[in-house]
């Protein structure tokens, strides 16, 4: 069956051709502003992530340059010595809230000196040669990694070292370091952000990390940063901006993190919602007017398309109601309801005439009775009288009037199944004096069945199958088991047998034969019948095992005498 397409009506296609524009020209305005939204969104995080970054960068080159300062300072007393140098020292270190200690060592490394504000040595050796480079031979500002200092009793301040080679009054080599704490540096940075969420740290020139804001989850493995080998300058990737500037008095590097979802993403999202509501409420205020607008000129047609569809459905009941509207509305309402009175009286004609048909082919089919089963009842009977059987040859001669009266049934197609199966025991019993008793055979039928209507002379062409290639080729005796039952909607009729049985193709092929000189009516006669009389879904199967025997199923729909027409 060919599917119908699916149609558009004239409102609809109006209201989605406005919708369409207003949505096209608005995505477009949309992917352009957006497009320049974030370009601008862009510029503006790389510009509040330099300013950032330079912050820190100003703070720590001042910072740095006046510890230059205070380390020239330390070496130029250094080169005084004596008591003035030491009272400097001391002074200093009382001052000076930053500095924890300054301290002295000689070419191996060992601890010459340290002053301090009243914070007591260890005893034992401490060695600080990981913190002070001792390797280096230049003289300029050396500037370690930030660190626990370890030089005293129960204290352990966070410090970062910065130590100078020089030499003393006598001109012995000697190397000056000084431990710094780090929290000033450390604050600088924790107090500069990059919007919510992002931060500066330090490396050095490796990219190796000395201080981060979030150190502790780096190192416990809980948070992982990228190491930033890039130039000076900005870098925009795809989930962060890293802005990368270089101290000049040192090998310090600070980076600043800030997150593109945050600094631009985020902002255009929230443009682009704001664009997108207001798209949402054009766009139904746009159909709204386009349906307001298309429906005062496509109500009469969608009308129009309605009827025709009911129509289309139910021809035969459908009643047409005149459709109001525009001159051509109009004449199109006129014309099709001619068009509706003239084809509702060809299907008139139609239907009965083709009940006409299928009643002249049911005849035609039931007429094809098998002269030979007459002649041979006929001569079975003959024989009987000349043998002075006459009560078989009576009682065969009744059932043989029964049977013919049955198939007659004044002409009807459909009886009950009472009297198809009365019809079908007087077949069998006329068969068994012919075959003389090769067989037997019984009848299981539901007593609700009866009253049902069927084909006549459904039943005698499968009996006469079963007996004439089935147990009649058999050296036993065989057996034939008829049962009737209703399932849902409904009747089977069931004929077993255990005779020779059939192959799968033999199976079709006594569905597809017409009937013969020997085959009276035929199986495919009575399957044509049914199908004709019920539609294609009802009919014959077979299914049978060589050797085994055959199973015929006879299936036809529940039909009371109420409900048949003559």
């Amino acid at each position: 069956m060919k599917k119908r397409a699916r149609n558009i009506s004239i409102s609809k296609i109006f209201i989605f051709l406005v919708m369409g524009i207003v949505l096209f020209s608005s995505i477009i305005a949309i992917l352009i502003f957006i497009r320049i939204y974030r370009d601008s969104m862009e510029e503006s995080a790389i510009t509040s992530s330099e300013q950032a970054v330079s912050q820190i960068e100003n703070t720590l080159e001042n910072y740095t340059a006046e510890m230059e300062e205070v380390m020239d300072m330390i070496l130029g007393n250094i080169l005084v010595g004596g008591n003035e140098m030491e009272a400097f020292l001391q002074n200093f270190v009382k001052v000076r809230s930053d500095v924890v200690s300054i301290t002295s060592y000689d070419r191996e490394g060992n601890l010459l000196n340290c002053w301090s504000d009243g914070l007591q040595l260890k005893s034992y050796n401490v060695e600080k040669l990981s913190y002070v480079n001792m390797d280096s031979s230049n003289e300029n500002l050396n500037i370690s990694i930030p660190h626990v200092e370890s030089l005293f009793v129960d204290y352990y301040p966070w410090v970062v070292t910065i130590s100078q080679q020089t030499a003393d009054k006598q001109g012995n080599f000697i190397r000056i370091a000084l431990d710094i704490r780090f929290s000033n540096i450390a604050n600088a940075i924790d107090n500069v952000g990059i919007g919510q969420h992002g931060y500066c740290y330090i490396t050095d020139g490796n990219g190796t990390l000395i201080y981060h804001p979030q150190q502790q989850l780096i190192y416990s493995g809980i948070k992982e940063e990228k190491k930033t080998v890039f130039e000076d300058g900005t870098y925009v990737e795809r989930d962060a901006i890293y802005t990368v500037y270089s101290l000049n008095n040192c090998d310090w590097r600070i980076v600043g993190v800030s997150y593109v979802d945050e600094m631009i993403t985020q902002k255009v999202f929230d443009a682009s919602a704001i664009l997108i509501c207001m798209l949402t409420a054009i766009l139904l205020a746009s159909s709204l007017l386009g349906w307001i607008f298309s429906n005062l000129f496509s109500r009469p047609a969608n009308e129009l398309a309605k009827a025709m569809k009911a129509f289309e459905e139910d021809a035969e009941a459908f009643t047409f109601q005149d459709v109001k509207g525009t001159t051509e509305i109009i004449e199109l309402s006129n014309s099709f309801g001619h068009m509706v009175v003239r084809i509702q009286k060809l299907m008139e004609q139609v239907r009965r005439e083709e009940i006409s048909l299928r009643k002249t082919e049911l005849k035609a089919l039931q007429a094809q009775i098998n002269p030979h089963f007459l002649y041979n009842t006929l001569d079975a009977i003959a024989w009987l009288c000349e043998e002075g059987k006459n009560e078989d040859a009576e009682e065969m001669v009744t059932a043989l009037a029964r049977l013919f009266r049955i198939s007659i049934s004044k002409g009807h197609e459909l009886i009950s199944i009472e009297k198809e199966v009365q019809h079908a025991k007087s077949y069998l019993k006329i068969e068994k004096f012919r075959y003389k008793n090769q067989f037997v055979y019984s009848f299981d039928v539901e007593e609700a069945c009866l009253g049902y209507l069927c084909n006549k002379i459904t039943l005698q062409p499968i009996i006469e199958n079963a007996i004439y290639h089935g147990v009649n080729q058999m050296p036993d005796e065989g057996e034939i088991k008829i049962k009737i039952y209703q399932s849902n909607d409904e009747v089977i009729f069931r004929i077993e047998d255990n005779g020779i049985g059939m192959t799968e193709e033999q199976c079709r092929e006594i569905l597809q034969k017409e009937p013969g000189d020997r085959t009276g009516i035929g199986i495919k006669n009575v399957n044509d019948r049914i199908k004709i009389y019920f539609g294609e879904f009802y009919g014959i199967s077979i299914e049978s095992e060589l050797d085994e025997g055959t199973c015929v199923t006879i299936r036809m729909p529940k039909i009371k005498e109420a409900q048949y027409e003559r």
